[in-house]
């Protein structure tokens, strides 16, 4: 066989594989911004698909879905904005799935602000702690909860500053236009700088995670298969990273 050949042959294969990849357009809620940057270049890497990923407040998400937004998957932050899209009628039938649990966190820059117990909320040395819109985005719900469960929402919420996502929160507390603030624990994984209490699951609804795969990605095979990756055991590791459950 001669060189010609063998290098027809090959940029045969290399245009067949192109002609095959696929790219799915994903909306991921704020919080699992990096997991999702993570799971999706691993993803490209085993598949040779491609995945866009925009990142926002599921409530937000749901709105423009509703609009017509052209997305094929829409990762939510909690069951209820997965389930409204279903009662919509905006997914495909059967699709719905938890795909990680969340977990929230009162966090501050300062690293010896917050303490394990969470006493610095009640302790008034604090002028702005940051929140997500909590009816956009379930962390930010989870965290009005916690409040107002334990007593403290009397006395915190004057002092709220509210974040558009748990992505905008996170970055009040980062930049120091909050001292502290609730974000999600995969926002603070691994940072070795400032202070975190999480705070317990029982003061709050649990942080369920959903998947749907979306009408407009009825038809596209790299968003099935993007989602059947999210339940393999490498996408579960990284999401494990992350400390979601």
């Amino acid at each position: 066989m001669s060189k010609y050949v063998i290098l027809a042959a090959v940029t045969l294969v290399i245009a067949n594989a192109s002609a095959r990849a696929e790219d799915a357009k994903v909306a991921v809620a704020a919080n699992f911004t990096a997991p999702a940057q993570e799971i999706a270049a691993k993803f490209k890497t085993e598949t040779g698909d491609t995945v866009t990923l925009s990142f926002g407040a599921s409530g937000q998400f749901l709105t423009e879905i509703s609009n017509g937004a052209p997305y094929d998957v829409f990762l939510s932050a909690d069951i209820d904005h997965a389930k409204k899209a279903e009662k919509a009628g905006l997914t495909v039938p059967g699709s719905r799935f938890t795909y990680a649990t969340g977990h929230l966190v009162l966090w501050s820059e300062s690293p010896r602000l917050v303490d394990d117990k969470g006493k610095v909320l009640s302790s008034g040395h604090f002028t702005h702690v940051a929140i997500a819109d909590a009816k956009l985005a379930p962390y930010g719900l989870a965290a009005e909860q916690y409040l107002k469960s334990s007593g403290l929402w009397a006395s915190i919420s004057p002092k709220l500053v509210t974040g558009k996502s748990i992505a905008q929160t996170y970055e009040f507390v980062k930049s120091g236009n909050a001292e502290l603030g609730f974000v999600a624990l995969s926002q603070v994984a691994g940072k070795s700088e400032g202070s975190e209490w999480i705070i317990p699951d029982s003061t709050h609804a649990p942080i369920t995670q959903q998947a749907v795969l979306l009408k407009a990605g009825a038809h596209n095979p790299a968003a099935k298969e993007f989602l059947d990756f999210l339940k393999k055991p490498e996408a579960q590791a990284i999401i494990a990273k992350f400390g979601y459950n």
